[in-house]
């Protein structure tokens, strides 16, 4: 069994008509006529009927083309996998990011791979750190955006940029005209931060040294699941202020 024969039985089925069959694979009709037979007697049963006007499958031949296909199909894709590992820069890069970094790296990466490497696919997602270390680890994704320092055995780790927290406060506040806060004096306010398991907000709460000292009532917890955009329309209610990541904090002043 070879796969011209396996050509052949899917053409004749397609076509209902040998002679047609062989010019859609470019031999002659007694070539093809000679391979489906010597394919039938090697299987031991008939795969076509042969009527004066039309040809036609036999029910078990139908299933025997069905599979044929399938092994045409596969031997395709082996040929496209071959093909694409001789050109990395042309197999599709799956690249996944923590939820504070995806909605702004996301948009500056996307046209920096397309120019580098026009023929490469981009398939982006976001999700938690925990997640994200899971599925790298899977071979669920290629690479991985967290925020450092993440240790685990299985995974190697490289620092990219570092990026500076922004305190960001509602408007006419008194620290409104200062140019740095302290971390201590953030807990002097009502401090509106993402749910637990955010390691963003773990970075803050480390970061803001008095923080576990506060009274429970100035610490305050978005609702579970809450985004950046949601705290911040938040702080602008009036409620709290928020620390954000340079790059979410210099998104919204770009698109106010």
């Amino acid at each position: 069994m070879t796969l011209t024969e396996l050509r052949y039985i899917v053409a004749v089925a397609r076509e209902r008509h040998f002679g047609r069959a062989a010019e859609k694979c470019f031999v002659s009709q007694p070539t093809l006529s000679v391979a489906v037979k010597k394919l039938e007697d090697e299987l031991g049963v008939a795969l076509f009927e042969r009527n004066s006007g039309e040809v036609t499958v036999t029910p078990l031949g139908a299933r025997v083309v069905e599979q044929a296909q399938r092994v045409l199909e596969e031997t395709a894709a082996i040929k496209e996998i071959a093909s694409a590992g001789k050109d990395q820069l042309a197999t599709p890069l799956r690249v996944g990011a923590i939820y504070t970094i995806g909605p702004y790296l996301f948009p500056q990466l996307i046209p920096a791979v397309q120019k580098a490497a026009p023929k490469m696919p981009l398939l982006l997602q976001e999700n938690y750190t925990v997640r994200l270390g899971a599925l790298l680890k899977a071979g669920d994704v290629d690479v991985v955006i967290l925020s450092l320092p993440y240790a685990d055995a299985g995974i190697v780790t490289q620092a990219l940029y570092d990026e500076p927290f922004r305190v960001v406060l509602p408007a006419k506040h008194a620290w409104q005209s200062k140019k740095s806060i302290a971390a201590d004096q953030l807990c002097q306010e009502t401090l509106l931060l993402l749910g637990a398991g955010n390691c963003f907000r773990d970075q803050v709460m480390q970061t803001c040294a008095r923080a576990g000292k506060a009274k429970s009532s100035h610490i305050q917890q978005a609702l579970e699941g809450s985004s950046l955009e949601t705290i911040r329309q938040m702080v602008a209610s009036g409620v709290g202020i928020t620390v954000l990541p340079s790059t979410a904090a210099e998104a919204r002043s770009s698109s106010s």
